[in-house]
C-alpha cells in the first residue's frame, strides 16, 4: 500500500500479530503521516494561501471499534474495525496571517516534537511486544 501523504509503502505485519499489535502498526502509519504534515507545513510557512494540513484518526477509529463493539464485541470484529480504520489528510481553513498563510511555526515545531516522542513510544511498545514473543518461542 502507497502513504497518500509521504508516498512511501507500508506493508502490514500479517496473520502473528494480535489485535492490540495491529492497534499499535495504525499508531505508527498515523503518527508517521502526522510527522509529515507537521514537517510539510514547516516547509511552506512563507508560502501564501498555504493551509494547514492536520492528520485525523482517533475519531474515525473510535467511531469503528464502538460499531464493532455494538455488534457484539468479537475478535474477528475488532480486528476488522481496526484494520478499516485510515487516517486522513485536511486542510485547516483557519487564517492568522495577512498573506492567508495559517501556518504557526512553532505550534508545528512543537507538535513535530511531540509527535516524534509518540512515534518513540509506540515504536518501544511494539519492540517490547516482540521480545516478549521472542522470549515465549525460545523459552
Amino acid at each position: 500500500m502507497i502513504d497518500r501523504l509521504t508516498g512511501i509503502g507500508t506493508t502490514t505485519m500479517g496473520g502473528i500479530t494480535s489485535n492490540s499489535m495491529r492497534m499499535l502498526e495504525k499508531s505508527v502509519d498515523y503518527l508517521w503521516a502526522k510527522q509529515a504534515a507537521h514537517l510539510d507545513n514547516i516547509a511552506n510557512a512563507e508560502t501564501p494561501g498555504y493551509k494547514v494540513k492536520t492528520v485525523s484518526f482517533e475519531k474515525k477509529f473510535d467511531q469503528r471499534l464502538k460499531e464493532a463493539e455494538r455488534r457484539g464485541h468479537t475478535r474477528a470484529k475488532t480486528r476488522k474495525a481496526i484494520e478499516q480504520s485510515m487516517w486522513e489528510v485536511e486542510d485547516d481553513d483557519e487564517v492568522t496571517r495577512m498573506d492567508e498563510n495559517g501556518v504557526n511555526v512553532l505550534e508545528q515545531s512543537l507538535e513535530a516534537v511531540r509527535t516524534a516522542y509518540q512515534m518513540q513510544y509506540t515504536l518501544q511498545s511494539i519492540n517490547n511486544n516482540f521480545t516478549t514473543l521472542g522470549k515465549a518461542i525460545n523459552g
